[in-house]
Parts: structure tokens; C-alpha cells; sequence
């Protein structure tokens, strides 16, 4: 009997499920902004409205607090363009230094690397604030954008692409012909590292863009924050969730059209950074 016809259907089946379990919800998000209200509760999940319906929800969301969708957007990408400038510039000379060089609480810097990595970023809200309020940055766009440019992920993972997949020969020569060790760091390593550089960046622009609780905390003012909290100010506007709310009532559709709006962003970067994401995963795989 053929190879193929003796394969275990399990694994595919599986993997059709999972696919399925994952997908459905993002077609019915994508259907749901095409309707009105009423064809949302009325219809087929999985039906399609009109591309009238979906330019009335888009009117109806752009009118929203003067189109204030738009500079939730803007303060998205201000915060995570400024968050993974300082990532980048930290995580992966840091990743380096502890891969390669020797120096007194070495073990313990990686050892507190990894504890603060695992930590449940909400755990960190509390006392990031009590810092935060001490200096004086409570409701300013740099107590966002700092706690999260100082990425314990970005460095564990640079850590371990330093320190299975880098030559030590070249590191060696760079020396040997005179190159100081941030020469060495800069010809050398950094190019080879670029895979891992650019999967630090995507992983550290999409928790900065999907950064929920500490926005919610710190800053006081609509204007000032990201989309992921302005979602939640959209949906303490739907009448389904909150009755209390007057003439600015959000419907479903537009909601959902806004979690799209949001989510377009991180998908855009996936997509166009997909070679770098997958190089940088295998990096460190094997060791040289």
C-alpha cells in the first residue's frame, strides 16, 4: 500500500480544527462590520451586509468624538515607534554582553532577565506606577513608552542567538585586526544578527501596539490614548453593554470595524517581515 495512503489523517485533522477554531472568529469579525445592527442580530452569522452598510459604520466611526479613532491610531504608533527605538538600542547590546563578555553578577543579571520575563506584565502595573508617580511622569507619553522599551524578551532572545549561533572565530579575527569590542559588535555581530534584530522589533512592536492595561492606568485623557484603550471607550459607548449612554451610541458593526482598524497595523508587519521572523526563529536552533 502507498505511503500516502497509510498516513495517519489525525494530525490534518487537527490541525483543520485548530485552523477553523482560529479562523471563524476573524471571518465573522470581518463580515460582522458589513452589516447594521439589526442584520447583526437577525442574520447568519457568516452572512455578508453590503458595502453600504459598511460605509455608514465607517462614517459613523470617523464622526466618532471627531474622529478621534484617528489619533488613538497615531498615538499607537508614536508609542510603539519610540518603545522599539530604545528596545532595539537595549535589548540586543544587552543580549550581547551577556552572551560574550565576562563580568561580576553576570548569572544574576540573566538569572533576573529571565524571572522578569516570565512575570505577567498586569503584576508590574502597581509598582511601575509608584515609579512612574515618584518621577513625575504620570500622564505623559514617556510612562508608556519607557516600561516597555526595557524588553527582558528582546534580550533573552538576543542572549541566545549571541551565544549559540555567532562564530566566535570571527569575533576572534575582528580582534585580532585591531577592532575594538564595539567595533566588533558593530561590523560584526550586528550584521549577522540581523534576523534576530528584526524578530526582537516585530515581538516588541506588537506588545507595545497591543499594550491594554498600563494606558488604561496612567493616562487621564481620551486624546491621549493608544487604540487598544480607545476600543474600550468605544465599547463603554455600545447601549448592548451600557445602557446608560446618550446620543454619541456606538453599534456593534462599528465596533467591530474598529477592532479590525486596529488590528490591520500588526498584520501589515507580520506580513511584510515574514522571511526576517522566520530566519530569526531558527537562529540559534543549531549550534555552530
Amino acid at each position: 500500500m502507498p505511503t500516502d495512503l497509510r498516513r495517519n489523517p489525525l494530525p490534518s485533522l487537527v490541525l483543520a480544527l485548530f485552523l477553523l477554531f482560529f479562523a471563524l472568529p476573524v471571518l465573522w469579525l470581518v463580515l460582522a462590520a458589513t452589516k447594521t445592527d439589526e442584520q447583526l442580530v437577525r442574520d447568519h452569522p457568516l452572512s455578508f451586509g453590503s458595502w453600504q452598510a459598511l460605509a455608514d459604520n465607517w462614517a459613523a466611526l470617523t464622526a466618532f468624538q471627531d474622529n478621534v479613532i484617528f489619533r488613538w491610531l497615531g498615538n499607537s504608533a508614536l508609542y510603539s515607534f519610540l518603545a522599539l527605538v530604545i528596545t532595539l538600542c537595549v535589548a540586543v547590546p544587552a543580549g550581547y554582553a551577556l552572551a560574550l563578555t565576562e563580568f561580576r553578577g553576570r548569572r544574576t543579571l540573566l538569572a533576573v532577565t529571565l524571572v522578569v520575563m516570565l512575570m505577567p506584565s498586569a503584576t508590574l502595573v502597581v509598582p511601575l506606577f509608584l515609579e512612574l508617580n515618584a518621577v513625575g511622569l504620570i500622564g505623559s507619553m514617556w510612562s508608556i513608552v519607557l516600561p516597555y522599551s526595557f524588553y527582558p524578551f528582546g534580550v533573552y532572545l538576543a542572549y541566545i542567538f549571541f551565544s549559540t549561533a555567532l562564530p566566535r572565530e570571527l569575533l576572534d579575527a575582528a580582534r585580532l585586526d585591531g577592532c575594538s569590542e564595539l567595533g566588533v559588535f558593530g561590523r560584526v555581530a550586528l550584521p549577522l544578527a540581523a534576523p534576530v534584530v528584526a524578530l526582537v522589533g516585530f515581538f516588541s512592536f506588537v506588545a507595545n501596539w497591543t499594550n491594554y492595561f498600563l494606558p488604561y492606568v496612567l493616562l487621564p485623557a481620551s486624546d491621549q490614548f493608544p487604540v487598544q484603550v480607545g476600543l474600550g471607550e468605544l465599547l463603554n459607548n455600545v447601549p448592548q453593554f451600557n445602557p446608560t449612554v446618550g446620543e454619541l451610541a456606538v453599534q456593534r458593526p462599528q465596533l467591530a470595524l474598529a477592532t479590525l482598524v486596529a488590528i490591520t497595523p500588526v498584520l501589515l508587519v507580520f506580513l511584510f517581515s515574514q522571511r526576517f521572523l522566520v530566519a530569526g526563529m531558527l537562529a540559534g536552533a543549531t549550534k555552530e
